[in-house]
Order: structure tokens, then C-alpha cells, then sequence
């Protein structure tokens, strides 16, 4: 199914490919710390959970502050339980970059890039053809502004994140994702939660710098995949993105019984059309989004199903699966 993705052949099914990774540090009984840095820990409970779900893939590693470590940045474990926060040795003011950074080319071989590697090459030889290895990398608009400590906001606009940290961005997640499907990774995500108002110019800088990752992850016959969590502004944004010549899956995040962000996009086509689940519809206790989330698969045929992020500690992962179910 992934090789006909790549050759622009929309499969029969979705695949289902959820982003489940700190939940397995759960089923270890380590504290998040601890598993991030444990591929052997990683690789078992991920085999448990994807056992558990039936799913198409592993997410062998997921974490938002993955680039922003390896550039030099570091994790601060403040409270017990809860995500660290970053930051920098030679702090600089909001909007600017820190002083100090790594090359991209050091990048890739530093922080826990090895860690996820490892955890890939791994599992490779152990699920064969039997499901595909999913990673996650982040955006160049996404990466910029957590460089430069640009918060996401309504009227956001390009110019607002340095070039200067977009060029960076840009350049350090295309060795960063080279080791991932060198290693043996099928499917790359590369998450972006921010995303300025658009303009015409505005939209082809940014499909260029993301065309060079994705390119790489194509040379590999890996399939990449855009996830786009910013709701709002991917309405905004639907109709340039919808013209852009990538040859990946873009996915929208569904946020809502309004399934207008994920329509928008439609003219993709069903080989480029996937759509992103939002994480907290399987908190315990949250919203109910079954029924709008078959209807839309029903009715645009996406060629994944995926999550719009990591899937939290405490997720019912019943309920994920007999919605699984509920789809096939």
C-alpha cells in the first residue's frame, strides 16, 4: 500500500498509522526521562502496543523536542510526569536565535537522533513486511519558532519567525530525516504545528524548503506525510496548500464534528489526502468524534488515518481500536 502511496496509487483501505510512543513508557513503568533514552525499552513496549491495536505501523519515536535538542537546546524535567520544557545554555531574546547551535550535519548525529535510530534498526529485521516503521520530524515553520520562542497565533505572519531560524530548520530536519529512512523507517511525518497566513510567495518559500526533506524521504521509497495540527490556519490556508506540487500525503487535523479544515483539501485526491485524529478524543472523558470521523473517512476516502499527535499516557486505547474497527 505505502509503495503504491509513493507511486501516487490510492490504497483500497486507509492505513491506520496512530502516534502512540510516550504511551508505551506506561507499560514499562518508567518515567517518560527514562524511556526516552532506552531504545531496547522503546522497541518492546511498542511491539505490545501495536499487538494491542491491530494498527499498520510502530511509531518507533516521536517527540517534538527531538531537532531542537540535537541543535543544542536542553530538556527541563521541572515536574514529574509532565513534559519537559526547553532551553538554551546562551539564552537569546524572543525572535532571535541562540547563540551556539549546532550545524545541521552535527545535529544529526547528536542528542537522541541515535537513540531513534537505534530503535528503528531494531525492530526493521523483526516486523519485516508486517507493518510499516513510522518516525516524526518536525516542520521548518514549527522548529523555527520553537527556536526563537515564537509562540503560535491567530495573524501569525512569515515574517514574524526569523529567516535566519527557517533557513536553520529548514536545513537540519533533511539529515535528521536521511538517518531515519537509512535506518529503515517507511513513514516519515513531519509535523507542523505553526503556520503563518500564507501568501502566494509566502507558500512557495515554504513548499520548497519542504520539498527537500520530502524529496529525501521519497529517494528511499519511504512515503512522507505533512501533518498539519494548526486547525485554523490550515482553512486559511487550504487553497495554496491544496495547488502545491508535493508528492506526499498532507493531513489535516480533525478537531471537530465540522470536518470543513479536512474538506478544504479535498481537490488532493484520495492518494494525497489523509486525515489526523486530535489526541484528546480518546482522553477518558472526551468528546465523542466516532461518528464524524467515520462519516469523513466514508465520504473523502483518506489514504491514512493517523493521530494529530502523540496519543497521552492515559488514553483509552479501547476506544481507539474499536474505532479502528468501527472504520474497517
Amino acid at each position: 500500500m505505502v509503495k503504491g502511496l509513493v507511486q501516487g496509487v490510492a490504497p483500497p483501505r486507509p492505513l491506520f498509522l496512530p502516534i502512540v510512543f510516550s504511551h508505551a513508557a506506561r507499560i514499562e513503568n518508567l518515567s517518560l526521562r527514562a524511556f526516552l533514552t532506552n531504545p531496547t525499552k522503546i522497541s518492546n513496549s511498542l511491539r505490545q502496543i501495536r499487538a494491542r491495536l491491530h494498527s499498520d505501523g510502530i511509531t518507533c519515536y516521536f517527540d517534538p523536542f527531538l531537532e531542537a535538542e540535537a541543535l543544542g537546546g536542553v530538556l527541563q524535567w521541572e515536574v514529574e510526569g509532565q513534559p519537559p520544557s526547553l532551553r538554551w545554555p546562551r539564552q537569546a531574546a524572543q525572535g532571535k536565535l541562540p547563540d551556539g547551535l549546532r550545524s545541521p550535519e552535527e545535529a544529526a548525529k547528536k542528542g537522541r537522533v541515535s537513540v531513534a535510530v537505534e530503535v528503528i534498526r531494531r525492530l526493521k529485521p523483526i516486523v519485516r513486511d508486517d507493518c510499516l516503521l513510522t518516525v516524526g520530524i518536525t516542520g521548518p515553520f514549527t522548529l523555527a519558532a520553537l527556536l526563537t520562542r515564537i509562540e503560535h497565533q491567530d495573524g501569525l505572519r512569515p515574517q514574524d519567525i526569523s529567516p535566519d531560524a527557517i533557513d536553520l530548520a529548514a536545513a537540519a530536519i533533511s539529515p535528521i530525516a536521511t538517518a531515519f529512512v537509512e535506518a529503515g523507517a517507511n513513514v516519515v511525518f513531519i509535523r507542523e504545528e505553526v503556520l503563518p497566513a500564507l501568501a502566494a510567495e509566502d507558500a512557495e518559500d515554504w513548499a520548497s524548503r519542504l520539498a527537500a526533506t520530502i524529496n529525501i524521504i521519497r529517494f528511499y521509497e519511504a512515503l512522507p506525510v505533512v501533518l498539519l495540527t494548526c486547525g485554523r490556519s490550515v482553512t486559511a490556508n487550504s487553497e495554496v496548500i491544496a495547488k502545491q506540487a508535493w508528492d506526499c500525503v498532507i493531513c489535516p487535523v480533525l478537531d471537530g464534528p465540522d470536518s470543513n479544515v479536512v474538506s478544504g483539501l479535498a481537490p488532493l485526491g484520495p492518494a494525497k489526502l489523509g486525515i489526523a485524529l486530535p489526541p484528546k478524543a480518546f482522553d477518558p472523558g472526551g468528546p465523542g468524534l466516532d461518528e464524524s470521523i467515520r462519516g469523513v473517512v466514508s465520504d473523502l476516502r483518506p489514504a491514512i488515518v493517523t493521530t494529530a499527535g502523540d496519543i497521552s499516557a492515559t488514553a483509552d486505547m479501547e476506544r481507539l481500536k474499536r474505532l479502528w474497527e468501527g472504520m474497517r
